[in-house]
């Protein structure tokens, strides 16, 4: 099965574990069978929104394992990598939550309200009550010459109801008004990850997660074995097309993809082939012999442009032709 022969699974929680409050079918299951196996568990995230102790206390009562020793957040990181620049006692503009604003004052920092304040920093986190307000206050304070951490840049965050704005699109508005770049702390930077690792002595981690330029970028920078789930934000096809940087290891449906043996992918005189399918590349088209809803069509086709295509630094999405096309495409 995929988790033989790794000691901790570093998993993503929004897209991957949870959309909303509710939890992503069979996820909670493969959680708690993780123990049988004696892999450890942390949740790695990028939602600055709640404390490690309030994400634990909602993964309980989905039914999942955790405690808030096993979370590993982006407002703790970004604290700290403000901290990093700024002495102590530093007047901070805080645009996010509560436990954001805890975070920094941690550190011994002054949390301000205003940019009349005269902040020397601004850290901005999700938070669900950000408004336009909010925004404008860290615009003006970083044209100030404040110094701006953005706890992490997702653009989006799976919820129940959908696909919705993260805070990576509203640290691009700031960047739009100020035509100035944060200092980012969280997924794809290396530091949760290693940091993981480091408290659990992990020696062979592998990475789940449902973004490719965040879960996966980040952890591939750490040098983990990284998986796609494909519960959340990224699709076959976008990881299909990912820059070299972004391409996972594996590619698994949901978290039971953990237990389930994964297929060889293999190299042949024909193309590359995954279970029963074969991709084969001739110029910018893959031809895949396979279903178009069978995972491992996908699988042949990602290790055929990939080999193909060892060194891309930007996002192609080549042309597909499958000889079986049944059912809706992934």
């Amino acid at each position: 099965m995929l988790i033989s022969g790794y000691d901790a699974l570093l998993a993503d929680l929004d897209g991957v574990v949870y959309a909303g409050n509710g939890a992503i079918p069979k996820a909670i299951d493969a959680l708690n069978r993780l123990q049988e196996h004696s892999v450890v568990l942390a949740y790695i995230t990028n939602n600055a929104s709640r404390s490690p102790g309030a994400v634990a206390a909602h993964l309980i009562q989905l039914g999942a394992p955790a405690s808030a020793d096993q979370g590993f957040g982006s407002a703790d990181a970004g604290a700290e990598l403000l901290a990093q620049k700024l002495p102590q006692g530093s007047k901070v503009l805080v645009v996010g939550s509560s436990y954001l604003r805890d975070c920094v004052s941690s550190f011994g920092m002054e949390i301000v309200a205003s940019h009349l304040d005269q902040p020397q920093g601004v850290i901005q986190g999700f938070d669900p009550s950000i408004g336009w307000k909010d925004l404008a206050e860290a615009a003006y304070a970083i044209h100030g010459g404040a110094i701006w951490v953005a706890t992490n840049t997702d653009r989006t965050i799976p919820r129940a109801e959908g696909i919705a704005p993260g805070n990576g699109s509203l640290v691009e508005a700031v960047a739009a008004a100020t035509d100035a770049k944060p200092l980012v702390a969280g997924k794809p930077e290396p530091l949760l990850f290693r940091r993981a690792a480091e408290t659990f002595q992990a020696t062979h981690p592998l990475v789940v997660g449902d973004r490719l330029d965040t879960d996966i970028l980040g952890g591939n920078n750490a040098g983990c074995r990284t998986a796609l789930v494909l519960t959340g934000v990224d699709t076959v096809r976008t990881a299909l097309a990912a820059r070299t940087a972004e391409r996972p290891n594996y590619i698994i449906a949901d978290l039971s993809g953990l237990y389930e043996t994964y297929p060889v992918v293999e190299v042949t005189g024909f193309g590359v082939r995954c279970g029963a399918a074969l991709a084969s590349i001739n110029g910018e088209t893959i031809t895949i012999d396979g279903d178009e809803t069978d995972l491992d069509s996908w699988r042949a086709a990602c290790a055929a442009w990939w080999l193909a295509h060892p060194q891309q630094e930007h996002a192609v999405e080549p042309k597909l032709s499958f000889s079986q096309i049944v059912g809706i495409k992934p």
